[in-house]
């Protein structure tokens, strides 16, 4: 078996984003030939593509297609290294994803996944990726927001590696400043929600019912236990719906009372971030 060198060996997982072993391995068997070891890797990839359905890919990025002002796209493709992340055919296959997205508009995953793009269905891409690059290769999420105006902030976590959150807020009226504002907002406070009334009934119950717990542990009196549970619940809402927040950039005022200084109304917002709920 032919004696590689290690410079060959980078040179080859810069190319493919493959193991460092894995790489070694290919360029040992097809003795020292470069293009037969990528085939090497390549066949490799296919052939282990099952075995990584259970591997977690909690890395990754976030990408942003927008259509002028009025239609923009959120994706959160996952891969398992921030090495892969970092790779150009990882980030393309994101860009044409979040694009796609845009242009057709899914229900959901799955119909996303069953979309066609480019003569294959999404979930063909995927399965290529995910052979060529060796790590599992998966769409966590999407969104996409239409109407009024829509701005976008994206923010990197890493200087060396693709952005990490990403935020969309729509707003009833064109203000880049203010939209711009609150998608930097709400990259650094990670509201769940956009008002009080957007949070799902049963997560109230489930907050209500730990604050009651909470209060009657520290020995309150019965009678004022829900007007102390009413004040808690206000306070939650003050940390995780957007509109309650307060202000990063001036806490003094709400998000809502920062908008309507400035003339508009906030009709929905989207944040993602890689690897979190």
């Amino acid at each position: 078996m032919a004696s590689v060198n290690m410079a060959d060996v980078k040179r080859l997982r810069e190319l493919t984003a493959a193991g460092m072993m894995d790489c070694k391995k290919a360029l040992e068997e097809s003795e020292g030939d470069f293009d037969r070891a990528v085939e090497l890797l390549r066949l490799k990839g296919a052939k282990d593509v099952g075995k990584r359905e259970a591997r977690t890919a909690s890395n990754g990025l976030v990408a942003l297609k927008q259509a002028g002002d009025s239609a923009a796209a959120l994706l959160e493709l996952n891969c398992e290294t921030d090495f892969v992340a970092k790779g150009e055919r990882f980030q393309e296959l994101a860009a044409q994803v979040v694009e796609h997205i845009l242009d057709t508009k899914p229900a959901d995953v799955p119909a996303l996944l069953e979309s066609v793009l480019d003569g294959k269905s999404v979930k063909e891409h995927l399965d290529e990726a995910n052979a060529a690059l060796g790590e599992k290769i998966e769409i966590r999420r999407f969104a996409v927001l239409e109407g009024g105006f829509i701005g976008s902030y994206m923010h990197k976590t890493d200087p060396q590696l693709p952005p990490a959150v990403g935020v969309l807020v729509q707003l009833d009226t064109a203000n880049a400043q203010v939209a711009k504002d609150i998608a930097q907002h709400a990259a650094a406070m990670a509201p769940k929600y956009l008002n009080p009334d957007a949070v799902p009934a049963d997560v109230i119950e489930k907050e209500r019912a730990l604050f009651e717990e909470m209060t009657r542990e520290e020995g309150k009196p019965e009678a004022a236990i829900g007007k102390i549970v009413d004040g808690r619940i206000n306070g939650w809402y003050k940390d995780f719906t957007l509109l309650e927040q307060a202000f990063v950039k001036d806490n003094k005022k709400s998000i809502a009372k920062f908008a309507n200084e400035n003339g508009v109304k906030v009709e929905a917002f989207v944040r993602f971030k890689v690897g979190q709920a």
